[in-house]
């Protein structure tokens, strides 16, 4: 799937250039099964073969990032933290989650959004979500604007070289982002088996008697 999704993606950056890497990274941004890992290196590959700019291929797929960016950024903010808080009370039992946990995440993203965004845009699997909280808790636009383009900036640039160093095995890029994210997927796999044990399981074990009650 990943070759034939190549393919159609490398015809389109071939025919429409700078305008078809903006669109499908703008795309990617809001729509996770366009990967990246199946635009960037394909303009970096066109690019290194003097079909166009390195530096126009990367400014085009910044300005992609940072649009997809500003879709998820404001269907966020149209939905609000009010409303949020009020799904979390009314279903949140069915996730395992409660009001306060929510509120929690929200205070660890507000003391450290700046960060959040700015590395999360070069990370993969996060990189769309992080512009939700961004939007719930309505980050100042311009600085989340900022803060996203110099991620994606960091990221276009990594992923756009390496499509232009491996020329016609553009593909192979692919393949290592594969191997990433499934590494990342175990981590978050394990630290939500984790967190579900710390705050779901072992409270009701330790309430039951069954273990020692928690310590503060």
């Amino acid at each position: 799937m990943f070759d034939d999704l190549g393919g159609t993606v490398s015809d389109a950056v071939e025919r429409f250039g700078y305008l078809a890497v903006a669109l499908l990274v703008a795309l990617e941004s809001v729509f996770p099964p366009i990967p990246s890992e199946a635009v960037l290196p394909v303009a970096g590959f066109v690019a290194g073969r003097g079909d166009a700019s390195i530096l126009g291929m990367l400014l085009a797929a910044t300005v992609g990032s940072v649009v997809g960016a500003w879709i998820l950024y404001g269907l966020s903010a149209a939905v609000g933290p009010v409303r949020l808080r009020a799904f979390v009370a009314r279903h949140g039992r069915w996730f395992g989650m409660k009001p306060h946990h929510l509120e929690r995440a929200e205070d660890w993203f507000a003391t450290r959004r700046d960060a959040a965004v700015l590395i999360g845009r070069c990370v993969p699997l996060i990189r769309s979500i992080v512009s939700i909280p961004a939007g719930f808790q309505r980050m100042p636009f311009l600085r989340f604007t900022a803060l996203s383009a110099a991620g994606s900036l960091v990221w276009n640039a990594a992923l756009i070289g390496a499509g232009a160093v491996l020329g016609d095995r553009w593909h192979r890029v692919g393949d290592v982002m594969g191997l990433v994210q499934g590494v990342l997927l175990l981590l978050a796999g394990a630290g939500a088996v984790f967190l579900l044990w710390q705050k779901v399981l072992r409270p009701r074990l330790a309430a039951r008697g069954d273990l020692p009650p928690l310590e503060d």
